[in-house]
């Protein structure tokens, strides 16, 4: 067979393809509406993830992508007291910041107001619920997330969210499975509806002891396997150490491991002070992420900036740049220039063209 009529064969067979599928594309529009279905790329405007800060530096830079990914589902996790809420409440506070609207289902009951406010919370603008059974708790986020209005709902937490069935039976009645089945289902319903509203759920979650492990990690979460699958980060945060002022502890050294990661490398990990009373402390953490990236100076006891002295003793040069917030957010923003987080207004602009000489 002549070379002309295999190229025409390939051409045909193309052209059936092709219009084959503009059909199948347009049965699904006709079907399911307009814009079910459409190409990746091309006209459409490929946007990048939208983030939500931590109120950590360095834990947003550990992310990868300056902070929570908006429209998806977190999930954090850690041992009692390690600062899972505290983490969840700075996290509340960044989003009001930023002007977006929160809830705060509180299914432990635990949540303290005072603590939330010196966090930075807005207490007037937060929206809370204290819902008697788990399935009321689901109920409650799916109708906040299919309203689009909220930018920001926190479950406090899974282990908490009781099914109705095990309220409504006696002490020591077996109810095997039941929550995890609870879980799947929400899983299951939220999803879409938590991407199309681009509203973030986090899931505080607490750490339970699987039986008869010999090899490998006994931890497990509660709640079943469902939220593991579907949550794009997963955050497992621990106290790893005491910090002291003179014999009184003040505060906990907390190291936070990002285990899972959908929109960008796992597997980091991110260390700050958390302060009794006052939370995450902003100053230590900008230090630290400073003097790793050799933007702030260290030499013995002491710290230089910009080729002056700012103090000796970490907890000394802690109080000055709370003091100083100038020269704080000055270095804050040098370690996220070169972290990558934030680009250079100067590099975005484009020189305007030279007329050509005649």
């Amino acid at each position: 067979m002549a070379t002309a009529d295999l190229l025409s064969m390939t051409d045909k067979k193309d052209t059936n393809k092709q219009k084959a599928l503009d059909s199948a594309l347009s049965q699904i529009e006709r079907q399911f509406g307009k814009g079910s279905i459409m190409k990746l790329g091309g006209d459409n405007v490929i946007k990048d993830i939208e983030a939500i800060s931590t109120g950590s530096i360095g834990l947003d830079i550990a992310l990868g992508i300056g902070g929570l990914p908006k429209g998806r589902i977190i999930e954090v996790y850690g041992p009692e007291s390690s600062g899972k809420t505290t983490l969840t409440l700075h996290c509340v506070a960044e989003a009001q910041k930023a002007g977006g609207v929160c809830a705060f289902v509180d299914a432990e009951h635990a949540l303290d107001p005072q603590y939330a406010r010196k966090l930075g919370v807005d207490l007037d603008e937060l929206l809370i619920s204290q819902p008697d059974t788990g399935e009321q708790a689901l109920e409650i986020t799916d109708t906040l997330v299919r309203s689009g209005a909220v930018s920001m709902i926190v479950v406090d937490s899974v282990a908490a969210l009781t099914p109705k069935s095990e309220l409504e039976g006696d002490m020591g009645d077996s109810s095997v499975g039941v929550q995890a089945r609870l879980m799947s289902q929400a899983m299951r319903k939220l999803t879409g509806s938590i991407s199309r509203s681009n509203c973030m759920v986090i899931f505080i979650n607490q750490i339970r002891m699987k039986i008869g492990v010999m090899f490998g990690n006994p931890e497990t979460t509660s709640g079943g396997n469902a939220l593991k699958f579907y949550a794009s980060q997963r955050l497992d945060i621990r106290r790893i150490g005491a910090i002291k002022d003179g014999d009184q502890v003040v505060g906990n050294r907390t190291r936070v491991k990002v285990v899972k990661n959908k929109v960008s490398p796992p597997f980091k990990n991110a260390e700050f002070d958390i302060i009794y009373g006052e939370g995450i402390s902003k100053e230590g953490d900008i230090l630290d992420l400073g003097v790793s990236l050799d933007i702030v100076e260290k030499s013995g006891a002491w710290y230089s900036f910009g080729g002056d002295r700012i103090g000796q003793g970490r907890q000394n040069v802690k109080r000055f740049l709370k003091e100083n917030t100038d020269i704080r957010d000055n270095i804050a923003n040098q370690i996220l220039k070169k972290t990558g987080l934030r680009k250079d207004p100067a590099e975005n602009d484009e020189k305007p063209e030279e007329p050509a000489k005649s």
